[in-house]
């Protein structure tokens, strides 16, 4: 069993940078892939980004690619998500996920195969 809690949310102009954390609870945090993901209201939740469980390999959307940076400290049990020149589309709520995997680069994008969650975390960049 794994407890995720984010946190870092808050609100920003378009063009600032906000830091998210996620917490993992438990003594094996090294055997999941981390996945951040959003949601806005009234849309489906969507694929922001993902390192694997040995932080050497990370992916991204296409519309976070080149502003949003995941890592992790596997002795601190910590993923965060530094996100920079925010825009208003970036306006969302973000979970972390986690997903067992054993291949130390193994990285997941499908919501659906992650085995937690954390509660999420409000972000709200105005124009």
């Amino acid at each position: 069993q794994v407890q995720l809690v984010e946190s870092g949310g808050g609100s920003v102009q378009a063009g600032g940078s906000l830091r998210l954390s996620c917490a993992a609870s438990g003594r094996t945090f090294s055997s999941y892939a981390m996945g951040w993901f959003r949601q806005a209201p009234g849309k489906e939740r969507e694929f922001v980004g993902v390192i694997s469980r040995s932080g050497g390999r990370t992916i991204y959307a296409d519309s976070v690619k080149g502003r949003f940076t995941i890592s992790r400290d596997n002795a601190k049990n910590t993923v965060d998500l530094q996100m920079n020149s925010l825009k208003p589309e970036d306006t969302a709520s973000y979970y972390c996920a986690a997903r067992a995997v054993l291949d130390t680069l193994v990285v997941v994008t499908n919501p659906a195969r992650y085995d937690y969650w954390g509660q999420g975390t409000q972000v709200t960049v105005s124009s």
